[in-house]
């Protein structure tokens, strides 16, 4: 997709997004044989449910279709949230993140894997699983220290309230 048409698309879409309490986070056109498919992609601090995505999907649909942003080319559109492993972009992506497994990528080189504890302006204070028995450690993480990050999936975390609880 042009840099014209993307820009374009996110002008026109973005504001209805907005409008029904959620983030325009990404927007992406793939050809798919004759056909394209318009992706966006939508969240909030609270997620997207169906619903709002459903809401928002005929919003976004009775615009295009009144516009020509698409041309006059068949298309579909796909509205969906950024999904389990989603990469982390923007402060809000890491705000949101908070209390989750991500794999960091350091600017000095190497990998980190950690838990999001706390996320203010500067960084990230995280927290480092301690591995074979070792106890965790408190890591602090600026902004311009990480290349890339990525929250990761996890299957068998115990949950620490439900423990407390116990």
């Amino acid at each position: 997709m042009s840099t014209t048409q993307s820009e374009r698309l996110r002008e026109l879409l973005e504001p209805l997004v907005t409008s029904q309490g959620l983030d325009l986070e990404e927007i992406e056109v793939d050809s798919v044989g004759r056909k394209r498919v318009l992706r966006v992609v939508v969240d909030s601090d609270t997620g997207a449910d169906l619903d709002q995505i459903a809401d928002v999907s005929r919003v976004l649909s009775a615009k295009l279709d009144e516009t020509d942003a698409m041309g006059a080319g068949e298309y579909t559109l796909e509205v969906g949230t950024p999904g389990a492993e989603r990469l982390l972009t923007e402060h809000r992506h890491y705000v949101r993140a908070t209390d989750r497994l991500a794999k960091f990528q350091l600017a000095e080189g190497g990998e980190l894997v950690a838990r999001i504890l706390k996320v203010d302006d500067e960084g990230v204070d995280t927290e480092v699983p301690g591995v074979k028995g070792r106890k965790a450690t408190a890591r602090r993480l600026a902004f311009d220290d990480i290349v890339r990050a990525r929250v990761q999936v996890e299957f068998s975390r115990k949950d620490n309230k439900k423990e407390e609880e116990a």
